[in-house]
C-alpha cells in the first residue's frame, strides 16, 4: 500500500476522485458547484450544501486509506440528492460497497461525525 494508496491535499485532485466517484455510483448525473478541502473541519469529515453544491472535504482524510476518503466523497456526493439522513439517504451511500468497512474505520478513529446531522 504505502504512500500510493493516500490521497494528497489537492484540490484538482479531489474534484476528479468526485466525478469518478459521480460515474461510478451516480451515474454521472450529480451536478455541484465546488469541492475542495479545507483545514477548518475539526468535528466533521465533509459537508455538503446542496443549495450552492459546495461541497468540503476535511484535510484530515488525506492521510486515511483512499477508500474512507472515497466513501466520505460518496457521503457527501449523495447530500446533493438527500438532504437528510433517511432511509433514501442511505440507500444512495450504501451503493459504494466498502461503506461500512470505512464508516468502522472512521468510527475506530474517533471521527465517525460526518456532518451536521
Amino acid at each position: 500500500a504505502g504512500r500510493k494508496q493516500r490521497a494528497t491535499v489537492d484540490d484538482a485532485g479531489l474534484e476528479k476522485r468526485a466525478h469518478e466517484l459521480n460515474r461510478l455510483y451516480f451515474e454521472g448525473k450529480l451536478k455541484w458547484n465546488s469541492i475542495r478541502w479545507v483545514t477548518n473541519q475539526n468535528t466533521r469529515n465533509g459537508s455538503c450544501t446542496p443549495s450552492n453544491g459546495t461541497i468540503r472535504i476535511s484535510h484530515r482524510l488525506a492521510t486515511m486509506p483512499r477508500f474512507v476518503l472515497d466513501y466520505v466523497l460518496v457521503h457527501e456526493l449523495a447530500h446533493l440528492l438527500e438532504a437528510n439522513h433517511g432511509p433514501r439517504f442511505w440507500k444512495l451511500v450504501s451503493r459504494f460497497p466498502r461503506s461500512e468497512r470505512a464508516r468502522g474505520y472512521l468510527m475506530a478513529t474517533g471521527l465517525e461525525q460526518l456532518d451536521d446531522e
